[in-house]
């Protein structure tokens, strides 16, 4: 498959770094010092130049390629480049946006803008952050067949009650399985005998009420949502999250420090209580009984705020917080001085442009420790190889760093044993070492 690429920040980046091992990829990009670095860090041909000139985009070998992806950090410079690209190449054409205004105009007038599939940072991101709230102590969730299946990532604390328990010792859950532990640089597909260790991070495959009884478990906190929540910052991610929250029956509290953009969202939030005020102010924070919340999300605009802030909310008792971080290489930083989950707008990008890159596109896909893994869904068709073929079978001929993790058939769920047959329509659900997708892509 040919690619273009048109922005080599951190979007266009992680989709090349997915790609480049097998397919052909060009990247455009303005910076010429970026372009020297992509040409010496990745297996693609980088191109200077602007992604919106149809003789740059004809120099990227536009009329060959099968997926334009326009990934610059301007909104409208990705529209042109996908509304360009339409009038050389009948290549499928993706967008990536941070306004979801953009998006909801998209979505109702077909292929508007010359786009054929749009996707917008800000909303992506709010959705992370709505599904991290459902679910106590997860880092990362995501859902498969249309909300049957649910993925989640979870840190073991050094007291859980699952320290030193074998993996068969815990499953005390009638659909859920155990995909991967990743263990500081390691990664292991589990198996029985494999016991949970301090700091483990855990990835689990099955049905809601399996995955929630496994979070009751691994944080001794109970398995109820978060249900007060306060978004400190009213950026376009701190609005969209405080909407999803909205749409639940809550009543979250959003905190703006200016006064015009307050007023605002107090107008356009009906269910949201919306108080102006500075986030940064621990007197205000203790003054608004900030400590009570269940979480906070900081939306500040700065990865330096969004530390600070969230720091603060934990001395004056927050349960937990999520942070927004603009800056890749500081994700792990914050997890480690204390913020329980950090969220990067690009890699969530990143993630919904990857699964039109796979070979046969998957149905969704969901990428874990930073690319280390994947969980991919894909229904099964009447010509797959694995249609008749048990689980078992299939596992045998899989490399090892595959998992089934679920089945979804005719909207029910199956677990997955090993004399389990898969059926067509069969919505399939593997968690996958990245270096191994590509081998598995010819079973299934």
């Amino acid at each position: 498959m040919r690619v273009v690429i048109v922005g080599a920040g951190e979007v266009g980046t992680a989709v090349a770094e997915n790609l480049a091992p097998d397919h052909h990829v060009v990247i455009v990009e303005q910076d010429p010092d970026r372009v020297d670095d992509l040409t010496y860090s990745l297996d693609v041909l980088a191109i200077q130049g602007d992604g919106t000139d149809i003789a740059t985009l004809r120099e990227a070998g536009i009329d060959d390629a099968d997926l334009v992806i326009a990934a610059t950090d301007a909104d409208e410079v990705n529209i042109v480049v996908c509304g360009t690209a339409r009038t050389a190449t009948d290549a499928f054409t993706v967008a990536r946006v941070k306004r979801p205004s953009l998006l909801y105009t998209w979505q109702e007038s077909e292929a508007a803008y010359g786009v054929d599939f749009m996707v917008s940072t800000d909303l992506l991101t709010a959705e992370a952050i709505f599904r991290i709230s459902g679910l106590p102590g997860a880092v990362d969730v995501d859902t498969f067949a249309s909300g049957l299946i649910r993925m989640a990532e979870f840190e073991i604390p050094a007291d859980s009650p699952l320290v030193g328990c074998s993996v068969e010792e815990a499953d005390q859950y009638d659909s859920m399985t155990v995909g991967a532990i990743f263990r500081g640089d390691d990664f292991v597909i589990v198996t029985g005998t494999d016991r949970f260790q301090a700091d483990d991070r855990v990835v689990v495959i099955g049905s809601p009420d399996s995955i929630r009884a496994f979070a009751a478990d691994v944080t001794t906190g109970g398995d109820e949502p978060a249900t007060d929540i306060v978004i400190l910052g009213g950026s376009s991610v701190g609005v969209q999250t405080a909407r999803l929250i909205e749409q639940e029956g809550y009543r979250p509290r959003l905190v703006e420090s200016d006064p015009g953009r307050a007023r605002e969202l107090a107008e356009a939030l009906s269910k949201t209580v919306v108080v102006e005020g500075d986030g940064t102010d621990r007197t205000f924070l203790d003054n608004e009984h900030v400590g009570d919340a269940d979480l906070v999300v900081t939306c500040l605009g700065s990865d330096e705020k969004n530390l600070l802030v969230s720091l603060l909310a934990e001395t004056v008792g927050v349960e937990r917080t999520v942070a927004i971080v603009e800056t890749p290489a500081y994700a792990d930083l914050f997890e480690t001085v204390g913020v329980d989950v950090a969220i990067d707008p690009r890699e969530e990008a990143a993630e919904e442009i990857v699964r039109f890159t796979r070979e046969g596109r998957p149905d969704n896909v969901a990428m874990i420790e930073n690319d280390r893994g994947e969980v991919l869904e894909r229904t099964l068709q009447a010509d797959s190889p694995l249609v008749g073929e048990t689980v078992q079978a299939a596992v045998d001929g899989f490399p090892e760093a595959v998992v089934i993790g679920a089945i979804a058939r005719a909207g029910e769920l199956v677990t997955p044993r090993g004399e389990t047959v898969f059926r067509a329509g069969d919505h399939v659900v593997f968690f996958v070492a990245t270096d191994a997708v590509d081998a598995i892509a010819d079973r299934i």
